[in-house]
């Protein structure tokens, strides 16, 4: 049987948000795989390097994967940073024209054909100025699906 229902894929940054608030987030939307595509995996925020950010959100039955060849170069990180938003976009789709990144996104296509229930997730709190956003584009390119842009709840207390 063909499959022709329109898979749900979310996204979530976690800038300003509290490990609580991602967790109840991505309960809420019911995520069973939380797919990091920063470049670097690290977060000066607690809770939210790779191997602690696993372990968090293991404890609510997501399970963890980091794409780094989905994430952002240093020089595109750079442009973010200083609010160069146009550049870091142009600098992000070139990285994207990569046989890594391609390669990658398909991987990441293959889960979501796997109906897995799929969040991506990187710093950037706005959807419309992170590189999450392409990247949902660019599966959406591949796979039949609808994107959700998640928020971290405000009000969950931090429980770590």
């Amino acid at each position: 049987m063909t499959r022709t229902a329109v898979i749900s894929v979310c996204t979530i940054g976690y800038q300003g948000a509290t490990v609580a608030g991602v967790l109840e987030a991505l309960k809420d939307a019911n995520v069973d795989l939380l797919v990091d595509i920063r470049a670097v995996a690290s977060s000066r925020r607690p809770g939210f390097a790779k191997t602690a950010l696993a372990a968090n959100v293991n404890k609510v039955g997501v399970e963890y994967l980091h794409l780094r060849g989905l994430g952002t170069p240093a020089d595109g990180r750079a442009a973010a940073r200083a609010g160069k938003h146009a550049e870091m976009q142009r600098i992000f789709l070139a990285h994207m024209a990569t046989d890594a990144a391609q390669a990658e996104l398909e991987a990441l296509a293959d889960l979501v054909r796997g109906e897995r229930r799929v969040c991506l997730l990187c710093f950037e709190a706005e959807a419309k100025f992170c590189h999450r956003s392409i990247v949902a584009n660019a599966l959406a390119k591949k796979v039949r699906i609808e994107i959700i842009h998640l928020a971290p709840h405000s009000d969950a207390a931090d429980t770590e």
